[in-house]
């Protein structure tokens, strides 16, 4: 092992140990010696010629050539879901094949959902059945148990610690306030405007209403729609298709001003939203007075812990937030993040539970 890495090749601790358990099953033999070096130890095609010149200079000193693997391997290229294209084993007799799996998906998580097609957009919501929203936590008026000294004394625990050490007070029992998510509050753009992204955003706030968080979901366009309820169903088709019929202006105009105060009077300054993680997905652009959404977003700031700002065009070469809506509203904002991909929601949750 000190002989490849001072030739220049990285042999970690687990690749040397893998290479113990490879001799282990292997007759001993030259031949196999060299293979299973060279399948554990070698991990770039440009290494095998230093590779085999440490093994002839170490193992033999004789220089002798490697024989090399008698049988004939075949590639094939295969889906994770099994299906390989042209033939299998039989085209290539007795030969052994090696099939080389890639996989769709990781390509997919970093595609815009705007250049989806209707086959991925189905795979990207059978993906986000898998995220799960957890809030930033908080403190919470209930409490338990702590190992601490010091502290709120537990007199109950107190005295029924005593009770096994006959009546003394041997050990003093202390109490510490429980944690408890915050309440995430999602506001989703669904105006002409974000047509591309709406669905697979409504999809996000859909699957982040399946965890222990308590989540609110709302949508905004020139109405605002709450969707709680809708979206409290398991089952994702059926929760898409009852919050597709109760949103009136899906693929309409943007009034975010106006859409923020009704949610501001009506819901969140209410309750809703102090002490909550909100969440507003929407690209920014609005055709009502930028003044009363400025108003809307420092009143949201005043009561919210953190005011979140999701606009998938962020990610777009050469984008500067010059929409009116969205140049009026960041100076409110505490995170602003993209939103327009799998890994782009994948950060999003990350952001959502400092």
């Amino acid at each position: 092992m000190a002989s490849l890495r001072q030739a220049g090749i990285s042999v970690p601790v687990g690749t040397a140990l893998l290479f113990v358990r490879a001799l282990a099953a292997l007759r001993g033999t030259r031949h196999d010696l060299y293979w299973a070096g060279r399948s554990t130890l070698v991990h770039h095609p440009e290494q095998v010629p230093v590779y085999d010149a440490v093994f002839r200079s170490w193992w033999d000193g004789t220089g002798a050539p490697i024989a090399p693997v008698a049988e004939t391997v075949t590639f094939t290229l295969a889906t994770d879901d099994g299906d390989e294209p042209g033939g299998g084993p039989s085209e290539h007799g007795d030969a052994p094949v090696l099939s080389v799996r890639y996989s769709p998906q990781e390509i997919l998580r970093a595609k815009d959902f705007a250049a989806y097609d209707d086959d991925e957009l189905a795979e990207a919501r059978r993906l986000m059945a898998d995220l799960r929203l957890v809030g930033a936590a908080r403190r919470s008026r209930r409490t338990r148990s702590s190992r601490r000294t010091r502290g709120r004394p537990d007199l109950r625990g107190t005295v029924r610690a005593a009770l096994r050490t006959g009546g003394e007070p041997v050990q003093r029992r202390t109490l510490e306030r429980r944690t408890r998510p915050r309440r995430v509050v999602v506001l989703l753009d669904v105006s002409g405007s974000m047509e591309p992204y709406s669905r697979a955003l409504l999809r996000f706030a859909h699957a982040a209403s399946s965890g222990s968080t308590p989540v609110e979901v709302f949508t905004f366009g020139t109405q605002l729609t709450r969707l709680t309820r809708e979206l409290s169903t398991r089952d994702p088709d059926e929760a898409l298709t009852r919050a597709a019929a109760a949103v009136p202006d899906w693929s309409g105009g943007t009034r975010l001003g106006q859409s923020l105060q009704r949610f501001n009077d009506g819901w969140g300054v209410r309750g809703m939203a102090r002490g909550a993680v909100v969440v507003i997905l929407s690209d920014g652009w609005d055709r009502g007075d930028t003044s009363v959404l400025s108003e809307q977003m420092a009143r949201l700031q005043r009561v919210a812990h953190r005011v979140i700002w999701v606009n998938p065009l962020r990610a777009g070469e050469g984008y500067a937030p010059i929409a009116r809506g969205m140049a009026a509203a960041l100076p409110f904002v505490d995170d602003f993040v993209d939103g327009h991909s799998l890994d782009a929601l994948d950060e999003l949750a990350e952001v959502i539970a400092r």
